[in-house]
């Protein structure tokens, strides 16, 4: 198959690696319309399925490829191998990882931090959807031991975090920051003081930085984009949930061994 005329899509630095090619997707060049417009992969939204389909067509065409292999994500720390479209349907998990060319990891988000994690060497890609339940919970975790599963080694793995809200949006109560500090004292340096005193700013995309980094995975990096800041650009949940909106789009990323 070859690949359909490039849609807009956002790289990192670290991921420039000879036979891996990735991306972050927008939510520009796809054929949904309203609050979908444009590029909306989400199947659990409420789209109009058709749209949903072509816009996961043109996704999967831009690698060159026949379909995307996603995950029915659930917020969990479950990270799946696949060596192919799943035979049953998407499988609950947040992560999905493998070795085979061709097979175009991706997940989804709308706010959540998407990872592409990626070890040239070895030859194993991931990508993984980390919100903060899953961050907190292991997703990172779990994506990179599955990885090291097929023989991937975490100090030649390099991982890039895409398109998630930033930490001046995400805005969250004193008992959100509670659920961390009681986990890890030291999870304490990735919130500020916010609006006011019963409000704290959450940097998530400093916080999954630094499960990978504690998970021996050292090369990283934020693309540095939020979503909710930046409407024409990116699908948000808590955008959508501010201006009353029903629903909202699902963005993709996504990463495949040639």
């Amino acid at each position: 198959m070859t690949a359909m005329a490039d849609l807009p899509v956002l790289t990192a630095r670290l991921l420039d690696l000879p036979r891996i090619r990735h991306g972050f997707f927008t939510r520009q060049g796809g054929v949904s319309q309203g609050i979908y417009e444009s590029l909306n992969v989400g199947l659990g939204s409420g789209d109009d399925p058709d749209a949903v389909a072509e816009n996961r067509r043109r996704v999967a065409g831009h690698f060159g490829q026949a379909a995307l292999v996603t995950a029915y994500q659930v917020h969990s720390a479950t990270a799946l191998v696949a060596d192919g479209p799943w035979p049953a349907g998407p499988p609950q998990a947040d992560a999905v990882v493998s070795a085979t060319p061709g097979v175009v990891c991706a997940a989804l988000a709308a706010d959540c931090a998407p990872i592409l994690i990626a070890d040239a060497e070895a030859r194993v890609v991931a990508a993984a959807h980390a919100g903060w339940r899953g961050a907190l919970g292991g997703v990172v975790e779990a994506t990179v031991r599955r990885m090291e599963g097929l023989g991937a080694t975490r100090k030649w793995m390099r991982a890039a975090v895409g398109p998630c809200i930033g930490p001046q949006s995400y805005e969250v109560g004193l008992e959100f920051r509670a659920a961390f500090v009681k986990a890890d004292p030291a999870y304490g340096r990735f919130f500020a003081t916010g609006a006011s005193d019963d409000k704290r700013l959450f940097d998530l995309p400093a916080f999954v930085l630094g499960r990978l980094a504690a998970s021996g995975v050292t090369q990283c990096e934020w693309i540095g984009r939020d979503t909710c800041a930046e409407p024409d650009q990116f699908f948000s949940n808590r955008r959508a949930f501010k201006l009353g909106e029903p629903d909202y789009g699902r963005l993709v990323s996504a990463i495949v061994l040639d």
